[in-house]
Order: C-alpha cells, then sequence, then structure tokens
C-alpha cells in the first residue's frame, strides 16, 4: 500500500479508502445498490487492514434506506471494532452529517436534510454511538447548507474538536469559492478549519480541476473522491462485459459508448483492468488524496488494491485526455490543456 498526508494535516492515510456507502442493507440486493452484508463486510474491513488500507469512509446515514432507519453501516463498524485485535486503533475513520436521518430518534423540525450546531452535536453523538468508539478522526459535512452562517457551524465543530471527539473536519460537495469561504471564517476563528472535501470527480466529470481542486491545493485541503467509477461505469469493461450495471449507469452507457469502447481498448493494451486504470489516473492528480472504493465483495477489493502499484506514462495520460478531454477554462480561449498544469505544481 502506499499513504499520502491529508492535505495539510500531518495525519498519514492510504491512498485507497475504503467505502461503505453499499453496507448494511442487506445481504441480498437493494433496488439498483450492489449491496454488502455484516459478513462480507467483516470480511473486506480485514482484508483491508492486512493490506494496509487504513482509512475507512462512512456516512450517518448509510444502510437500511426506506426500512424506517438509517445508521446501519456505522453499526456494522462498531460491531467489527468491537472485535478487538487493535481494529480501532489501526483505523482513521471518517463520518459524515448532514444529511436527513430516518431514525424515530431523529423525528421532528430539525430532521430533513442540512446543518446547525444542534443537529450536528446531537448527530455526533448518534454516530459514535454506533461505531462504538469515543472519537472520530474526520467528521465531515455531507453536503452543502448555504442558510447557516459558518460562525454556527465552526462554534459546533470546534466543541468537539476541543472535547476531543472530532480529530479533523471536512466538507463534501463544496465548491471552490465555499472552501475559501470556509477557510477564511475559520482563519477569523484561529481555528483549523477544513482538512479534507470529499468530490465527484473522474474522467467523465472534471470540472473540479478548474476551481475546486487549485482551492484545495491552495489551502492544503486532502480530496478524497466519491463514486470513483462512476456508480460503476468507469469500471465496466465494454469489450468484455462481465458485471451488471446499475440502472443510473446504463443511462450513460450509450452516451459515452464511443469513448468508453477507446478506452477499454487503451486498458486492454495496458494489460490492467478498466477499474484499476481508472483509480490509478484519479490517484496521479495531485490534489487527489484518495479515492473512495465501494467494493460490494472481498473479491471485488481485492481486484481494486492492483490500482495502487499502476504506474501511468506521460503518453498514457495525452491518451486518456484525448479519450476524455479536460475542461474548458473560461478564462482561457485556447486548448484546454493550456489551464491544466497551471495549479499542479
Amino acid at each position: 500500500m502506499k499513504y499520502k498526508k491529508l492535505g495539510r494535516t500531518g495525519m498519514t492515510v492510504s491512498r485507497l479508502c475504503l467505502g461503505t456507502g453499499n453496507w448494511g442493507y442487506s445481504d441480498e440486493p437493494y433496488g439498483n445498490w450492489a449491496t454488502t452484508g455484516e459478513k462480507e463486510a467483516f470480511k473486506i474491513m480485514d482484508a483491508a487492514l492486512d493490506a494496509g488500507v487504513n482509512f475507512f469512509d462512512c456516512a450517518n446515514v448509510y444502510g437500511n434506506h426506506g426500512s424506517g432507519t438509517t445508521g446501519t453501516s456505522e453499526e456494522i463498524i462498531g460491531k467489527w471494532f468491537q472485535q478487538g485485535g487493535g481494529r480501532r486503533e489501526k483505523v482513521i475513520l471518517g463520518t459524515k452529517v448532514g444529511r436527513e436521518m430516518y431514525n424515530n430518534d431523529y423525528d421532528g423540525p430539525n430532521r430533513p436534510e442540512g446543518l446547525s450546531l444542534y443537529k450536528i452535536r446531537r448527530h455526533a453523538e448518534g454516530s459514535l454511538q454506533r461505531l462504538q468508539t469515543d472519537h472520530i478522526e474526520l467528521y465531515q459535512m455531507h453536503n452543502v447548507d448555504r442558510s447557516v452562517n459558518w460562525d454556527e457551524l465552526w462554534e459546533a465543530f470546534e466543541g468537539l474538536v476541543r472535547s476531543g471527539k472530532v480529530y479533523y473536519v471536512g466538507a463534501s460537495k463544496f465548491a471552490g469559492w465555499e472552501l475559501m469561504k470556509a477557510q477564511e471564517a475559520a482563519r477569523r476563528r484561529n481555528f483549523m478549519g477544513l482538512a479534507c472535501e470529499q468530490h465527484r470527480y473522474d474522467m467523465l466529470r472534471r470540472a473540479a480541476e478548474l476551481e475546486a481542486f487549485p482551492a484545495c491545493i491552495d489551502q492544503g485541503i486532502g480530496v478524497t473522491l466519491y463514486s470513483p467509477l462512476q456508480r460503476g461505469l468507469l469500471g465496466y469493461d465494454i469489450l468484455e462485459p462481465n458485471r451488471t450495471l446499475t440502472y443510473e449507469a446504463t443511462l450513460d452507457l450509450e452516451k459515452y459508448r464511443p469513448q468508453l469502447t477507446e478506452y477499454a481498448k487503451l486498458c486492454h493494451d495496458l494489460g490492467e483492468s478498466v477499474a484499476n486504470v481508472t483509480l490509478a489516473w484519479e490517484m496521479h492528480h495531485p490534489a487527489v488524496t484518495a479515492p473512495v472504493i465501494g467494493p460490494a465483495t472481498l473479491k471485488d477489493f481485492e481486484e481494486m488494491l492492483r490500482s495502487v502499484e499502476i504506474e501511468l506514462t506521460e503518453d498514457v495520460l495525452k491518451e486518456i485526455d484525448r479519450i476524455f478531454p479536460p475542461p474548458q477554462s473560461l478564462f482561457y480561449d485556447e486548448r484546454p490543456d493550456d489551464v491544466r498544469p497551471i495549479s499542479w505544481n
């Protein structure tokens, strides 16, 4: 396994982050999700530690959507921690707050999606109980809430950090200007601010290269990537289909078929799987700390480990740029290539 500092923090995390968003539904598929039950999740987490993956990602809303409760993904991790053997001590754990919880404990006017001091503090206690731990290394805002001022948000997180219940604070889905605004508000309070931003970024969605990633590099904010395989589409070998796509991915399959075909040919020439080349390409961007992988099975996880070892040459990177062109900046009339390296160095 390879490792990297999480932004400007002194905390070192694995280049792959183990995602748990499809855990805790049942051992059977739920809707269009490829779901993972408790037994398989335990196997994956044990294998992750054996492979050197020390970075886990969760959220208080993961698990059992539509069944009257959420948070079962956190409960699975908590049960696994209780098996002992240094499991908790070896894991850098991230979870999130801000989405709507379906538990009866959270009924009432403060239940809907959003952020507030009240919600952040209360939901932090719920996550700690489900995870059966006394601290969370990375507590992340699951969404942007522009209706709440930053003084209230930072007051909420400062208290959790002072108490030792939270070590670092993160965000998710923030635009570049929102990241800068958050950091400026934190500076006024002599608070560290954001340590990490979880973003959507892949070969088909590269807008982050223009503003969000430069902001993260400038501010020393680490970056994790959710859904790094674009709901499976960028892990799908269109030349040798070996798995069923989610419904959402099938909607984009025809739209991107020519590009996906060229990309699959390139991966075949490299002798690597489509999924692993995708993950390796994402890790190549200097802003990216770790893609958040979501293996449904132990076999999926073991196959993804190869991505950390893949070194992409400049010729391969240029070919990927040709197949999936980088975004054009509004401030440049020249080729998109002209704007890419500016924030990378």
